[in-house]
């Protein structure tokens, strides 16, 4: 296989274990095969360029709450009166505690363990989900490149399975533009079959095929991601900045903090309270 060009693009955090990269930092710990341990970061790769909007009331502005509201009585529900089910068919559900969660929760990892070294142009696509960065914490920077030049020169991509969150993760990491990145992959079960969604290849003509292969060829081109953007965004942003200067803003009341009002987002305010438990365990 003919050695690629390393091109190197500016990553958007410096490839050190200084200080900068603390407040961006998804998880801290180790990667490691046979006797080799790196420590590093885990970073965010992508952040999305959705422009997201708060529903307000029209009348005095006031920024909408998510509520927990009972379908039966049209009341919300209080968050200690919130438990949660399992639909095993038409409005039946089996109930299931936290404890009973807990039991079955893998143990937060601390090492990203590669089992083994695959080629990673045999990972269909579909299985990519989603990507992050992996830079060197203090110490490892000399290992770390080691790692990412022998990959990068070999075109292999470490197998390895880890704990973030509360789930299990099955993960590639691979040298890109200088850097790992590691991209968590779906499971195979998690892949819908395509067998009836494809027509038989049976019934399209040599001829036909022939002339496909053609103008794709004609039309194939070297991947320059930053040939595209956004449209929509860019346009959406525009519109807000000349909004911004034609009109006065408008201005929510401050919150009178009411009892019963809740939380903006009560299953973020749940899950919160859930992992203070544990801390305090």
């Amino acid at each position: 296989m003919k050695e690629r060009p390393l091109v190197r693009r500016p990553l958007p955090l410096p490839l050190t274990g200084r200080d900068e990269t603390a407040g961006q930092t998804v998880w801290s710990g180790t990667i490691s095969f046979s006797l080799v341990a790196i420590p590093v970061h885990l970073v965010k790769a992508v952040e999305p360029g959705r422009v997201s909007f708060r529903l307000l009331h029209n009348t005095d502005y006031s920024p909408l709450l998510k509520r927990m509201v009972c379908p039966k009585d049209g009341k919300v529900v209080p968050p200690d009166e919130i438990v949660r089910g399992y639909e095993i068919g038409p409005d039946q559900y089996i109930q299931i505690t936290d404890e009973e969660l807990d039991s079955v929760s893998p143990e937060r990892s601390r090492t990203i363990e590669i089992v083994e070294f695959i080629d990673m142009e045999e990972v269909d696509p579909i299985y990519y989900d989603h990507p992050y960065y992996l830079i060197p914490a203090r110490g490892g920077e000399k290992a770390y490149l080691l790692l990412v030049e022998v990959m990068r020169r070999t075109h292999k991509a470490g197998l390895a399975k880890f704990v973030l969150g509360e789930r299990e993760y099955l993960v590639a990491i691979k040298s890109t533009q200088g850097a790992l990145s590691l991209i968590t992959l779906h499971y195979s079960e998690e892949i819908l079959p395509d067998a009836d969604l494809v027509p038989d290849e049976r019934g399209v003509e040599a001829g036909k095929k022939e002339g496909m292969k053609k103008i794709i060829g004609e039309m194939t081109a070297d991947f320059e991601p930053d040939k595209y953007g956004d449209e929509r965004r860019k346009k959406m942003l525009k519109l807000l900045k000349k909004i911004e200067k034609e009109r006065t803003p408008v201005e929510a009341p401050a919150a009178d903090g009411e009892a019963g009002e809740g939380p903006v987002d009560l299953i973020a305010a749940l899950q919160e309270s859930m992992r203070r438990m544990k801390r305090n365990r």
